[in-house]
């Protein structure tokens, strides 16, 4: 379908909402459910099918259009996707299946980590946190692995669907209110500020998969690093950034 049917069909929708024209739109971005899950999945491992992920998706997807105002002028996509990753976030939470002793291995990670590095000026290896630890660089690895979806769910709850989430309608005019102007281009200094302030393979890791939209395995090979070492650069990263962003961390993903 496109750009104008799409219209079309919203226009519909906001006057009739039928169950029928619902059900058009969520077969039209049913793909994006698929995305954000992909997305998620990579940091889940074999922790949760993917199928499942789908699933939890819908639920986000369907509460979208729900909710949705197509008056406002605003990119459902956007708007979907972080109701999308929450649904999906929000069960993977009520499975409640993550251990103590995950947590454990987590905390002891971070604390390695943050030792090393206040220490040396400069990341972490993963050879230097195994041994901090007093593991195996496999056995580290290992570690890694298994405390993804922890950093993962941690991370988000301020950036997924806990919240009504400030985005912004498009100006169907085509000029924006010079208000908006205005706080648009403070938020973007801001956000370009932060990004400078972090530690050059954070700001490598940051602006590929948030801005050239590069998955994690594709970054690792770029920067000739583990997948696992690229997931714990981008989580250390997001800390940072969330400490100085607060509320406003959905910038990385709202433009």
């Amino acid at each position: 379908m496109d750009e104008k049917s799409r219209m079309l069909l919203w226009q519909n929708y906001s006057k009739e909402k039928s169950f029928e024209l619902k059900e058009k739109l969520i077969i039209e971005y049913a793909q994006l459910v698929k995305v954000v899950a992909g997305r998620l999945n990579m940091y889940l491992g074999n922790n949760v099918e993917f199928e499942d992920l789908v699933g939890y998706g819908v639920f986000g997807l369907i509460d979208a259009i729900d909710k949705f105002d197509f008056e406002k002028g605003v990119k459902f996509e956007t708007y979907a996707s972080l109701r999308i990753r929450g649904a999906i976030l929000d069960n993977i939470r009520r499975m409640d299946w993550i251990p103590r002793s995950l947590r454990k291995k987590q905390k002891m990670i971070d604390n390695a980590t943050n030792k090393i590095e206040n220490l040396l000026g400069r990341p972490a290896t993963e050879e230097e946190v195994a041994k901090e630890l007093n593991i195996s660089i496999q056995e580290y690895q290992k570690w890694l692995s298994q405390t993804k979806l922890l950093s993962l769910t941690s991370l988000e709850e301020s950036i997924e669907q806990g919240k009504e989430f400030r985005i912004e309608p498009v100006n169907k005019s085509g000029f924006s209110q010079p208000e908006w102007v205005v706080q648009k281009n403070e938020l973007k200094e801001l956000l370009a500020e932060v990004i400078d302030n972090l530690l050059e393979n954070e700001k490598r890791v940051i602006v590929l998969y948030y801005f050239e939209e590069l998955t994690l395995k594709e970054i690792s090979k770029i920067l000739g690093v583990s997948e696992s070492r690229i997931s714990q650069i981008h989580t250390k990263a997001l800390k940072k950034m969330k400490l100085k962003l607060g509320n406003n961390i959905e910038l990385l993903v709202g433009f």
